[in-house]
């Protein structure tokens, strides 16, 4: 089967995206920052290897969205946190292996979505590690649908992020991968 590339992506409004580093630059350049960024994240990350879908938020609003490109295939985040979100798209999605990312990480390249893909072809998971203790990737083979409870009792935004996730996907092979910063705040910024 044909690997999956998901990119979680919000609109990018002032108020709505990268709101913490928004407490540092403002909204505004918060906002500005997070939409050209995805911009060259999604023209250096597209590869004929995978199929690329933006899951989108909030949900209308994006999938109508005129700021992402047309021919890419959208589908809704809907509601909860972001553990319920990344486990229904795990699970609704077709059969096969599958990666999900986030859009704010700048160093992700196709080479690092490549070496995901591979680490797929003898485990069963793999995470994308960040120096914080959380991660910019998380992928499963999917042989068959996940559980539905994976992702669950996760402590986001703190260090505990990628043992909790990893743990919630119960007893399955994992392979790491390159570790990666993503942008959170204005010092976040500096180490780009």
């Amino acid at each position: 089967m044909r690997p999956t590339l998901v990119i979680m992506v919000k609109e990018p409004r002032p108020g709505r995206v990268k709101t913490r580093l928004g407490q540092d630059i403002g909204l505004t350049n918060s906002a500005w920052w997070f939409r050209h960024q995805t911009q060259a994240l999604l023209r250096r990350i597209e590869d004929p290897r995978w199929d690329t879908v933006l899951a989108v938020a909030p949900d209308r609003e994006g999938l109508n969205s005129r700021v992402w490109p047309a021919h890419l295939t959208r589908v809704a985040q809907g509601r909860g946190d972001l553990g319920q979100r990344m486990s229904r798209i795990l699970r609704g999605l077709s059969n096969g292996p599958l990666c999900i990312i986030g859009a704010d990480i700048p160093g992700i390249t196709r080479p690092c979505i490549a070496e995901a893909f591979k680490a797929l072809s003898n485990h069963e998971a793999v995470f994308g590690p960040a120096p914080d203790g959380g991660y910019w990737l998380i992928g499963m083979k999917r042989a068959r649908p996940p559980r539905a409870d994976i992702l669950t009792n996760v402590r986001w935004s703190s260090k505990y992020a990628l043992a909790d996730s990893a743990h919630s996907l119960g007893n399955v092979s994992i392979a790491n991968v390159a570790t990666l910063r993503d942008v959170d705040t204005a010092d976040d910024l500096k180490h780009l």
